[in-house]
């Protein structure tokens, strides 16, 4: 999908949340890792350098890929089902998950991309009837400046704003980006922080904080857990994912998926019979768990858990909703925590 005729590359401007440092270094105020660049120096992320001894975005109005995508691809379930949204990403991820899914546009940090600006993106996005847009495939939170800028263009226009993201973004540069978020897929790869230093080169306890703050901020959350045979399947570490769910506050949808072996790990697929556990697991204590990459009807449609009454139909992959407009079971008349 084009990002519009006649696009030109916008301007970039300076870098958001860095400092400068003796010696013609920069430091990176971003994200939790806290580079220190020296001149010429690429982040780990791909997505800033030092130029002469100040912090280039180098990614800014640049995309290495856009679609329509069913918003239940993100996964959003509870977020206008059955919508599309525009979707796009530039290379680059602050973490290094040794399963990435997306490991040649996240990690290969010289993924070709083309220009692109806010506004035609907005455009773009209204010409097709898209719902807003999506920030996804590799990670968004280092596009900041332009997820930023992007983001109020859509707001001003009407639209929503989503991220799927790893959550790893340092509490300041998140307050500044989080009123201009509607809804967030966030991964929460695993409960346990030594997970995070061994397969992903990243710490749990920022993840956590980040997923507290979007759901203080009013944002539409979901969260996704990839389910690795040996890793993170066992049931001690899934009852601690539940508990962490269970006590945001507030209803938050939980989305297993099934892992296939990819870049640098190669554990076995996730067999049916443990995405199915974790579900029935979840689902003793959640309402709303969902599981994603498998075949069949569990874990795929939303039904009320006051009745049983069918809410969003997902048969044909696009949802198909029955919710009345203010988000009610249309049967028993049950409130639910969907954005229609």
């Amino acid at each position: 999908m084009s990002a519009g005729p006649g696009s030109a590359a916008s301007p970039a401007p300076p870098a958001a949340w860095w400092r400068a440092l003796p010696n013609g270094q920069a430091a990176c105020d971003l994200c939790p890792i806290g580079c220190r660049l020296r001149e010429g120096q690429t982040g780990p992320c791909g997505t800033r350098a030092n130029r002469h001894g100040v912090m280039a975005p180098l990614h800014y109005g640049r995309i290495a890929t856009a679609a329509l995508d069913p918003i239940e691809k993100k996964p959003l379930f509870h977020f206008h089902p059955g919508c599309d949204i525009l979707s796009v990403a530039a290379p680059g991820c602050n973490l290094h998950c040794a399963f990435c899914q997306n490991w040649n546009l996240s990690q290969e940090h010289d993924a070709p991309t083309r220009p692109a600006t806010a506004r035609e993106l907005v455009a773009t996005a209204i010409d097709h009837g898209s719902v807003g847009i999506a920030f996804t495939y590799s990670e968004p939170l280092v596009w900041f400046e332009f997820v930023r800028d992007t983001a109020r263009a859509a707001r001003a226009a009407g639209l929503a704003t989503v991220l799927v993201t790893n959550g790893y973004l340092n509490p300041e540069p998140l307050a500044e980006l989080l009123p201009l978020i509607d809804a967030a897929n966030i991964d929460l790869k695993s409960m346990d922080d030594r997970f995070y230093r061994r397969v992903c080169k990243a710490r749990l306890a920022p993840v956590l904080d980040s997923i507290r703050r979007f759901v203080a901020a009013g944002v539409h959350v979901e969260l996704t857990n990839l389910v690795i045979p040996g890793h993170n399947d066992d049931e001690a570490s899934l009852e601690a994912l539940i508990d962490f769910v269970a006590g945001l506050g507030r209803p938050v949808p939980l989305h297993f998926s099934a892992y296939h072996p990819a870049w640098r790990m190669q554990a076995p697929p996730t067999p049916r019979a443990t995405l199915l556990r974790a579900y029935e697991q979840a689902s003793r204590r959640l309402d709303w768990v969902y599981l994603g990459n498998l075949s069949g009807e569990q874990g795929r449609d939303s039904r009320c858990p006051t009745c049983a009454t069918l809410l969003v139909d997902r048969s044909s992959y696009r949802g198909i909703s029955t919710l009345t407009p203010s988000a009610a079971c249309p049967h028993c008349g049950t409130p639910h925590p969907f954005i229609l």
